[in-house]
């Protein structure tokens, strides 16, 4: 393992993203969180299922990211959905929103980690699956199990 697979702790996964979504390209970016989000996340209080990422003005956000209020905040407690930017470098930035615009793309989260102590979000340029793209998965996946199956099955007797 390298060193820099060590520093990498993961929060959370949109288990979801990639059986409802063709994940065409990922991207890394920073979050900007407020008070006691970032204790929060390093306790697993958080759920990006529902959320998305969607340009406003000439920013992204993530919208519908839940994150639990910590329990021990005395201070001010923030909305637990609330918007939330994404810090990304403004090249990546430009090439995401133009990806946007074009018709059926859309930003989704994939996971949430932290690296070298930053909390990070890894999102992908996705589009979304048809039900007919669902089966043909859902079948290669089971035509595979059962094919290994088969070849532990021989394995044994022979």
């Amino acid at each position: 393992m390298s060193n820099k697979d060590n520093n990498i702790k993961i929060v959370t996964t949109n288990r979801k993203a990639h059986h409802d979504f063709f994940i065409e390209e990922e991207y890394e970016a920073g979050l900007e969180l407020k008070g006691s989000e970032v204790k929060s996340l390093r306790v697993h209080g958080c759920s990006i299922q529902e959320a998305y990422a969607k340009n406003i003005g000439d920013q992204i956000f993530i919208i519908g990211m839940y994150i639990t209020p910590y329990e021990k905040s005395s201070v001010d407690r923030l909305e637990p959905d609330r918007t939330r930017k994404l810090l990304m470098h403004r090249s990546e930035i430009d090439k995401l929103i133009a990806h946007c615009t074009q018709r059926g793309y859309t930003l989704i989260p994939l996971k949430i980690y932290f690296r070298k102590g930053w909390a990070k979000v890894k999102i992908g340029l996705a589009r979304k699956r048809k039900k007919g793209d669902k089966r043909r998965k859902k079948l290669e996946k089971q035509q595979k199990r059962e094919i290994n199956q088969e070849l532990r099955r021989f394995k044994r007797k022979g």
